[in-house]
């Protein structure tokens, strides 16, 4: 990006990236609206450089984000920062473009004007200018954690400014988990008093999850009730899905990265590859109201042959279709068949090399017609069902 790189390092926060190249958002921060192909320049005097070119523009209600998928790059303004934001005059450039000055507060200077071109459908600049203007009137950071704010300078814990006496000692423990837990328990009870209610809370409910999920990662596994609990927690719900009114255009885009980023985790817990019909079920109960249909689902997967993402949509002779990680090789998947061959010598079914790779059973089915088709087993169809053996005719020299 040149020199629109090094002014922007100066001028703006540096944000991080997931795998699959979206934000890393902060608690509570959800996302409000995307536009693609928008160029950022600064307009002040006394600050050179070339503009940032045709990233991707994603609006929070804590932050203003911009992409440059190829790069890996992005950079952010928090909206606190912001003190105005302005059309400029029309005239011939308008034409060709949409354009939005902003300024506000930049990490280097007490305050700089941004231009904001783009050069499209006017109507979608438009939503993405009415989007801003409603989350800054709102000004919903205000109720948000710092980290979501501006994480740069937020810290693990925030020190009170004032001590209060009745907070020390282990009463002020004791009373502090019980205004918590009291807290807790007004929440729930006004969450699920009614839909309306409930619609209204599932934020705070996601929040809530996160922070339990959090709690019962540091302080290790539980059993029986505990663990169900455990699991509950951990595949708690995507606080910002991606929907086709916030991503336009970008739908099936955005929506690939976000599963690629979603998958990763159960992948890694159901020995690196899952059907995608599971997926399905997991990705839409994490999604809450805001499903996707099984066509938006397979050609968000489809295009991950596009994005440099950790993970693939595999298809099976058979026609089944999983998603895998990119960096598990089928020959490590058959050598590890092989194994477990040897060491049974009575065959091998798939619900043993179900419980050797440690995936689902059809899965595990698919893996050794796979190894079968390559020639590294044979199969053996009789009285105990399905069972697969050496070939050892594949490495035989005949005359």
């Amino acid at each position: 990006m040149g020199s629109g790189s090094r002014w922007a390092e100066r001028l703006l926060e540096s944000g991080a990236l997931s795998d699959a190249g979206r934000p890393l958002l902060g608690p509570g921060e959800v996302e409000c609206q995307l536009l693609d192909g928008v160029d950022i320049e600064v307009v002040d005097s006394g600050v050179e450089g070339d503009p940032l070119r045709s990233g991707l523009l994603i609006l929070t209600n804590a932050r203003m984000f911009w992409v440059h998928q190829h790069s890996r790059s992005a950079f952010f303004l928090p909206l606190s920062s912001v003190s105005r934001i302005s059309a400029p005059r029309k005239g011939l450039k308008s034409v060709f473009s949409s354009t939005l000055r902003l300024r506000g507060a930049a990490a280097a200077h007490s305050s700089v004007t941004l231009l904001l071109s783009f050069r499209g459908h006017a109507s979608s600049f438009d939503n993405l200018v009415s989007q801003l203007g409603a989350v800054l009137q709102s000004r919903a950071w205000e109720t948000l954690p710092a980290a979501a704010v501006n994480p740069s300078t937020a810290s693990a814990s925030t020190p009170s400014s004032h001590w209060n006496p009745s907070r020390a000692g282990v009463s002020g423990i004791l009373r502090k988990e019980q205004e918590q837990w009291e807290q807790t328990d007004k929440n729930l009870q006004e969450a699920f008093h009614d839909l309306n209610a409930l619609m209204g809370k599932a934020k705070e409910m996601v929040l809530l999850a996160d922070k339990m999920r959090a709690r019962l990662l540091t302080e290790g596994s539980a059993s029986g009730s505990q663990q169900e609990l455990h699991d509950l927690l951990l595949s708690v719900g995507i606080a910002s899905p991606v929907t086709k009114e916030s991503a336009g255009a970008l739908y099936h885009q955005q929506l690939s990265r976000q599963l690629a980023d979603f998958v990763g985790s159960p992948l890694q817990s159901a020995g690196g590859m899952l059907a995608l019909v599971d997926v399905y079920c997991l990705f839409n109960r994490a999604r809450g109201t805001e499903l996707i249909s099984p066509e938006d689902l397979l050609q968000a997967c489809d295009l991950w042959d596009r994005l440099d993402v950790p993970v693939m949509l595999r298809r099976f002779d058979s026609g089944a279709l999983a998603i895998q990680i990119k960096s598990k090789s089928d020959d490590e998947v058959v050598a590890r068949i092989m194994r477990l061959v040897d060491d049974l010598r009575t065959g091998v079914g798939a619900r043993e090399a179900a419980k050797c790779l440690g995936v689902a059973p059809a899965l595990a089915k698919e893996h050794l017609f796979s190894a079968e088709a390559r020639g590294f087993l044979c199969r053996d169809d009789g009285p105990d069902g399905l069972r697969f053996y050496t070939n050892f005719f594949k490495d035989a020299q005949f005359p």
